[in-house]
């Protein structure tokens, strides 16, 4: 197959066959049909973007195996029956290739079709042969940066050849060719030619020194790209380059002197600023600044800080001031930065200022310099005594003024005060205890008022120690009491004591014997048991003694006791200490007489109940010593009552077992016999007319304990044996021993 550049007219046109046949039967080998050998080679076309003339014609095609018949021509590939679409078309009998459309090479740059030739028969004369069209390149595309805008960052004074950042643009075209050859340049930047950039590859960095934030912060520079290697096609874009700020200029005062003025005794206040300048970036460290105060302030009474906001100094009050000591201050200020300067970088001759402040005088209150005050005073201190002089001080000595005083708080009434002098004085007795007294201290409250306009006042604290007196007697506790008396044998009496003064008056007690009575010693001896008590022991076994405590009142006109006066006499009744000498030598008469009238008592109760028995004939256990009937035997051990002397009714109940009594229904009615006992006893002039009266009544059987109506069996049997009650308690010893042997 040939190719060839003109068209031949004298192929007449024919229909395409490849259509009618579908796919190329050359693909396939008919029957008998021998081996085709390839002889036809399309050669690459090239044609450029953008043709104009369309349609154009590319090529002509034609097989060396032409048939008498003639030959069919057809192509196919992308531009053909594949996307895109009807870009090229042949004749399929001249087998001319036509362009039907404008190519753009950044879209497409090359097509590879196929080419047939088949016979009218539709049988293949060729192999399928490669047709290539190649696309030639034009500079058709501008240059593009990657963005509109870039950003970059270098510091001050960065030396000459410090890179910034790097730019880049692209371009369509083929990059094989000076339609894609870029080239960069910097159309323009201002404030001077500070940077340069590689024309190859796009990069940015400083061309020269100079390089100043404070002069010029921001440079922007004018890029361009152009293709043809800088000859062709062009586009821009910008750099913005930001100067980073470095400490190379110090602060500065805006002037060398400022002047302030403050009241006195402004504790913290500000007084006033001090304003500085620095070139560096605002709210940057490069730019914030330090004070310090250097000279004219030795007490530190004054303090001076930074506003994070102005840069400004401010001054402040760290100690409050006193216009009487001092009403001027001088003081010399420097300043500087927080970070340190660069290397290099020139101080600034204005980096120390003098502010000079005036303290104003203003009204001061009074001060009570010693507060609280502490004093003394004895109690029951009389009326009148001086306590103490308070007073206060005026801070105000440039002015006149006059200081008055007065109680503010005095919650017992207890203080009187001079409004001049201020002197205290007592204006009752101090008494303790008191309700208004906190551990022996009363407190009081001053007020100092000075006569300014408005007047000031002050309070003091006046604490007055209500020093305590020696003036109560100790106490015994218990006034009395009673002791075994044989030793060891819980002979020994626990004996406390209290006194109404606080210490050192107080506890601890001293306990002893009267020392007016040796004779105690030897039968008595005291030991201190702890600081409040001590113990009364019997050395040597003593006679038992029973006190009897007699009140002696006046009589009324009835022969009794007039009201009110008995109680009275026995609501004084106490033993103190140093009594018990009289207590045991009187015990010896009491119990003489304590013998002596029990023996009168026992002999006419004999006489009496014998004549009584002799009357009913039966036992005195059962029928004068009759007990209430409260349940029987043990039942009843913790109930032991006395009866009045009129009977009730009992049931039927067992009768002690030592006592011979007869049945109860053999006794004479309740009634019967107490009007015959009250009757014998009342025909006795010896016996008191109460005697008959004690009569108890039946408790039933099965106690523990023996019978109390045993007792009485004495009045008919003198040999009666009592030891047994010792058994029984304290308590019923003392009834062993008096109606013992």
């Amino acid at each position: 197959m040939q190719t060839h550049n003109s068209f031949l007219p004298n192929v007449p046109p024919l229909q395409d066959a490849s259509a009618a046949l579908g796919s190329p039967p050359g693909w396939q080998h008919h029957e008998g049909s021998r081996r085709v050998k390839r002889a036809w080679v399309i050669p690459p076309i090239s044609i450029s973007e953008n043709h104009k003339r369309i349609p154009h014609l590319l090529v002509q095609i034609k097989s060396d195996k032409q048939q008498p018949g003639g030959v069919i021509y057809s192509i196919k590939g992308p531009g053909v029956d594949e996307e895109p679409l009807g870009i090229f078309s042949i004749d399929k009998f001249s087998g001319k290739v036509f362009l039907n459309a404008t190519l753009d090479r950044e879209q497409n740059d090359r097509f590879r079709l196929k080419a047939f030739a088949l016979d009218l028969g539709g049988t293949t004369l060729e192999d399928p042969t490669d047709l290539e069209i190649i696309v030639v390149d034009q500079n058709d595309n501008r240059p593009l940066f990657r963005r509109d805008v870039f950003t970059g960052r270098v510091v001050e004074g960065a030396a000459p050849g410090t890179c910034v950042l790097t730019v880049e643009a692209t371009d369509a075209d083929d990059p094989e060719t000076d339609n894609a050859a870029l080239r960069y340049s910097i159309l323009q930047q201002g404030h001077g030619d500070m940077f340069r950039i590689n024309a190859s590859t796009g990069e940015i960095c400083t061309a020269r020194d100079g390089l100043d934030r404070e002069a010029v912060g921001v440079y922007n520079l004018t890029l361009q790209a152009a293709d043809m290697s800088g000859d062709g096609l062009t586009t821009t874009a910008t750099a913005v380059i930001y100067l980073e700020d470095v400490n190379d200029n110090a602060p500065e005062f805006t002037k060398e002197e400022f002047s302030m003025e403050v009241e006195e005794q402004a504790a913290g206040a500000e007084v006033g600023r001090v304003l500085v300048h620095d070139k560096d970036l605002a709210g940057s460290p490069n730019w914030a600044a330090k004070f310090t105060i250097l000279e004219g302030d030795p007490e530190g009474a004054f303090a001076i800080h930074t506003d994070p906001h102005t840069n400004d100094g401010v001054l402040s009050v760290a100690k409050p001031l006193d216009h009487e000591v001092r009403d001027r201050f001088q003081l010399t200020v420097s300043v500087q930065n927080q970070r340190p300067l660069e290397a290099g970088a020139a101080s600034s001759p204005r980096a120390v200022a003098t502010v000079r402040v005036r303290v104003r005088d203003v009204n001061e209150a009074p001060v009570f310099r010693e507060n609280p005050r502490r004093v003394s005073v004895l109690e029951g201190t009389p009326p009148g005594t001086a306590v103490t002089t308070y007073t206060a001080s005026d801070p105000d000595t440039r002015r006149l003024q006059t200081l008055t005083y007065a109680l503010l708080y005095d919650p017992a009434g207890w203080l009187q005060l001079d409004p001049r002098s201020g002197t205290v004085r007592t204006q009752r007795e101090l008494r303790d205890p008191s309700a208004f007294l906190q551990g022996g201290w009363y407190i009081a409250l001053l007020l100092a008022r000075d006569d300014a306009d408005p007047p000031l006042s002050a309070t003091g604290t006046l604490s007055i120690e209500i020093v305590e007196v020696n003036d109560h007697a100790p106490q015994l506790q218990p006034p009395s009491g009673a002791v075994c008396g044989r030793p060891g044998r819980g002979g020994t009496l626990l004996l406390g004591a209290s006194d109404r003064d606080r210490p050192p008056h107080g506890a601890p007690f001293h306990f002893q014997l009267s020392p007016q009575h040796p004779q105690l010693a030897r039968n008595w001896s005291v030991t201190r048991f702890n600081v409040t008590h001590a113990v009364l022991a019997v050395l040597a076994e003593l006679p038992q003694q029973q006190l009897l405590n007699v009140s002696v009142c006046p009589c009324g006109r009835d022969g009794l006791c007039e009201d009110g006066v008995l109680a009275a006499a026995s609501a004084g009744v106490g033993v103190a200490l140093e009594a018990l000498v009289v207590i045991v030598g009187s015990a010896v008469l009491l119990l003489m007489l304590a013998l002596l009238g029990a023996a009168q008592v026992r002999s006419r109760r004999r006489a009496q109940r014998r004549g009584l028995l002799q009357r009913w004939g039966d036992d005195v256990r059962d029928n004068v010593l009759n007990y209430d009937e409260q349940g029987g035997g043990e039942e009843d051990q913790g109930r032991v009552g006395l009866t009045a002397p009129f009977p009730t009714p009992r049931p039927a109940g067992r009768v002690r077992s030592d006592a011979a009594a007869a049945p109860p229904a053999s006794r004479p009615p309740p009634a019967d016999f107490i009007n015959e006992g009250l009757e014998a006893a009342d025909s006795d002039p010896s016996v008191p007319p109460y005697d008959t009266a004690l009569i108890y009544d039946y408790e039933g059987s099965g106690s523990a304990g023996s019978a109390l109506s045993s007792i009485v069996s004495s009045l008919t049997d003198g040999d009666q044996d009592y030891d047994y009650l010792r058994e029984w308690g304290p308590r019923f010893r003392r009834l062993a021993d008096l109606y013992g042997p």
